[in-house]
């Protein structure tokens, strides 16, 4: 039985993510409600809420959006655009595929809302030229950014939980006990996924090839070199410190905070002699979409107190007899119960708590835990690209989509592209961990 404390948190949670997933009203508005109502109710003190936020994740989703914001000043964007579209020849289709399945490549080192923020920009500018909604293509690149996070270390934080509570290192990604591992087995389903959604945009865009002739007498798109390579640099500077952030001992928000102020300070200081056309840093600032930090912080609040209230742990303990009645039915029972749970909650809490579970009860019966621990951040990966409340970065790629087209995007419309995506990726990807790590265990 759940305490009363327990009940009005699960209710107010419940209700609160009701509001964000179905966006009767502003997905943050409906997020910050629920938080408002967790402290009024007596579930979680003020002070609790503001040490639920992870503020580290907070500022380096500012400290990245603003470095973000001014490399889509420098040009690189559009001629990024102008490059790739010649490579697919005016194939629309192939051209948002192709940019969405680098954006997965690259989210195995990067964070996904960082890739998010460099690529869209590439995305609406072909819209924009070619007048066609962004809001797919954006969506798409999104889950895309959002798949391939779990296939290194680097890349997310699921995977940093699992070093945290097994050990495991970065080789152990590649190939772990005389078994192909994590990256393997998601690059497996990452390419007949994005294979599959080809075709989908072939018909999406009716086979429509455009002309990519550039026009006579275009400007080049990088009016500014030196201020283009100053901002490539200090983004490449910057995300190599956090990829090497252990030999730093720093936190990660520190040093993506530092590149971005050390940016700023270098363009203030040479935007005279460099003759730079950039807009003042107060207008920079106004494009920061701050909608987006206050959903983030509401939603560590949300999740974070079911967490603090031992909701999370309830869940977590009933499940628990299961795993252990049978390898084949526990691992497909862990799967297919995260896969919608991630998709309306926020994961990361989730997975931790899980990974416990997992690791005390294979110490316990002397179960191997591995094809739990992958099962685990598998599901809990892809079945976060559900919705915007299992992947906040989604929220990031749906802002940018409707702020691009001057439109909201309804549930319906969203889920229309969200879930074949997601249950695609779920069912392959099962049937490739059954096949390397399940079966085989059973014998």
């Amino acid at each position: 039985m759940l305490t009363d404390v327990q009940t009005v948190t699960l209710i107010i949670f419940v209700i609160a993510i009701g509001l964000v997933v179905s966006r009767v009203i502003s997905s943050v508005v409906g997020a910050v409600i629920g938080v408002v109502a967790l402290v009024v109710s007596g579930s979680i003190s003020d002070v609790t809420a503001f040490g639920l936020v992870d503020w580290n994740v907070i500022i380096i989703l500012l400290s990245i959006w603003l470095i973000a914001t001014y490399f889509g000043k420098t040009g690189v964007p559009e001629w990024l655009a102008e490059k790739m579209l010649e490579m697919s020849k005016g194939n629309l289709a192939l051209f948002v595929v192709a940019l969405g399945t680098l954006a997965g490549l690259v989210s195995m080192l990067i964070d996904n809302v960082v890739i998010i923020l460099m690529f869209a920009p590439v995305l609406m500018q072909v819209s924009r030229r070619f007048k066609f909604a962004s809001f797919a293509p954006i969506l798409f690149l999104g889950l895309c950014a959002n798949f391939m996070g779990t296939a290194l270390l680097l890349g997310d934080l699921p995977p940093q939980l699992l070093h945290s509570v097994s050990g495991i290192e970065f080789s152990g990604f590649l190939w772990l006990d005389g078994k192909p591992s994590s990256f393997i087995m998601l690059t497996i389903t990452y390419l007949i996924v994005v294979t599959t959604f080809y075709f989908v945009f072939k018909k999406f865009f009716k086979n429509r090839r455009v002309n990519v002739t550039r026009e006579e007498g275009a400007e080049n798109p990088i009016k500014n070199p030196k201020f283009a390579f100053l901002v490539c640099f200090m983004f490449l500077a910057t995300v190599l410190l956090m990829a090497f952030r252990q030999f730093t001992g720093l936190h990660l928000g520190f040093l993506a905070f530092a590149g971005a102020v050390t940016l700023v300070l270098l363009i203030e200081i040479l935007k005279g002699p460099w003759n730079i056309d950039v807009p003042s840093f107060e207008e920079i600032l106004g494009e920061i979409s701050w909608d987006a930090i206050f959903f983030y912080s509401s939603l560590f609040c949300l999740v974070g107190a079911l967490e603090h209230v031992g909701i999370i742990q309830i869940v977590a303990n009933w499940l628990s007899p299961f795993f252990k009645a049978s390898l084949l039915g526990g691992v497909s029972l862990l799967y297919w119960v995260t896969a919608p749970i991630v998709g309306v909650v926020e994961h990361d809490a989730y997975i931790l708590a899980m990974l416990y579970i997992i690791r005390d009860f294979a110490q316990s019966t002397g179960i191997s835990a591995w094809p739990f621990y992958w099962g685990l951040l598998f599901a809990g990966t892809l079945g976060s690209n559900l919705t915007i409340a299992g992947a906040p970065a989604l929220y990031v790629a749906l802002s940018m989509a409707e702020k691009e087209d001057g439109r909201k995007v309804p549930l319906g419309e969203f889920l229309r592209w969200s879930a074949p995506y997601v249950f695609l990726s779920l069912a392959i990807c099962f049937v490739v961990l059954l096949a390397i790590w399940v079966i085989p265990a059973m014998h």
